[in-house]
């Protein structure tokens, strides 16, 4: 497992007003493919809002880790089992379409490993959308 992270998602009660608020701070590019989250473009790793996150993660977070293929998904997971961490969703196709899988680290907390076939994991790890 490489050492970044792909994407910060923050649960949301209310996704308008999540977005509009990141939005009065100046954040701009919001690609919300749905009413239930949205994406932010945030430099090399992505930002997210999304209102499904409850009863996924610690106190309404989740980290994820991206991989280049739908095969790696397997593999990220294995790897962090191996290392103490815990299976919390085993490797699957997603309802978006790309091949996803969770791991809780010894605190509990939750990092998605998702291979997204519509963003890009650069050779340095940045992802874009």
């Amino acid at each position: 497992m490489e050492q970044r992270i792909s994407v910060i998602t923050l649960g949301v009660a209310d996704l308008a007003r999540a977005r509009a608020f990141y939005e009065a701070l100046g954040w701009t590019g919001a690609n919300q493919p749905d009413d239930e989250v949205c994406f932010f473009q945030a430099g090399g790793m992505v930002f997210a809002l999304w209102t499904k996150l409850a009863g996924h993660g610690a106190p309404g977070i989740e980290l994820a880790y991206n991989v280049r293929s739908p095969e790696e998904v397997s593999k990220v997971l294995a790897e962090a089992e191996r290392a103490g961490g815990s299976i919390v969703r085993p490797a699957g196709t997603a309802e978006w379409g790309g091949t996803t899988g969770a791991f809780s680290d010894p605190d509990g907390y939750t990092w998605e490993v998702a291979h997204n076939p519509a963003w890009t994991v650069e050779a340095d790890g940045a992802i874009r959308m």
